[in-house]
């Protein structure tokens, strides 16, 4: 599986790769405000998408907005007009993830790396036995589960479908995945179908 660098925002504009291109950004590194943690993440992982992308398309930051409706992948509007540029978010821990597709929808998840007590009935209610078995044979199962998960998560979002359960079902072979390379500590996964990068389109 190929690897996309997350770059952390602040920082130097993004060089995307095949129009895909992932920021991140750390939570503590300013004192939060007063609210729920989630929001926070929400709302400061926005800005800097905006942020990001307008340095990016080099336009200004106010001509980019995200639009969202539940049960649906969010939006880019530029000028108040959707157009053909996909973004997908997560948050987990200390970080929040933006990822962009100048060329299409993508789907993006992260996940802090830890030892989950109940982790074969996670697995096995929402990955499948199969994936099961390969977690039990993983020389560091914690890193292991991570990915897993978050290639799961990932293909989610890319489609706009909510969390369920397995159905057996196989992963749709149009979709390819990045794996994210992420501070120590985390995992990341990043979905896209290969025909939505092979012309520009706005």
């Amino acid at each position: 599986m190929k690897t996309l660098a997350v770059q952390l925002w602040p920082g130097p504009v993004p060089v995307p790769q095949d129009g895909l291109f992932a920021i991140l950004i750390d939570l503590t590194a300013t004192p939060p405000p007063a609210g729920p943690q989630r929001d926070i993440a929400r709302s400061r992982i926005r800005l800097a998408t905006r942020e990001a992308l307008a340095a990016v398309l080099r336009v200004r930051v106010g001509d980019i907005s995200i639009a969202s409706q539940p049960g649906e992948p969010p939006r880019i509007l530029l000028a108040g007009s959707v157009c053909r540029i996909g973004c997908s978010f997560s948050h987990d821990g200390n970080y929040a993830l933006a990822a962009i597709n100048l060329q299409g929808p993508v789907g993006a998840d992260l996940m802090q790396i830890q030892d989950i007590p109940d982790w074969q009935i996670v697995a096995r209610d929402y990955l499948g036995q199969d994936a099961v078995a390969a977690l039990l044979a993983a020389p560091d199962r914690p890193l292991a589960l991570a990915e897993a998960w978050t290639r799961y998560e990932a293909r989610l979002k890319l489609s706009g479908l909510a969390l369920s359960e397995w159905t057996g079902h196989a992963p749709d072979a149009a979709i390819h995945l990045q794996s994210l390379v992420l501070p120590a500590g985390m995992a990341g996964t990043l979905a896209y179908r290969p025909s939505d990068t092979t012309t520009p389109r706005q």
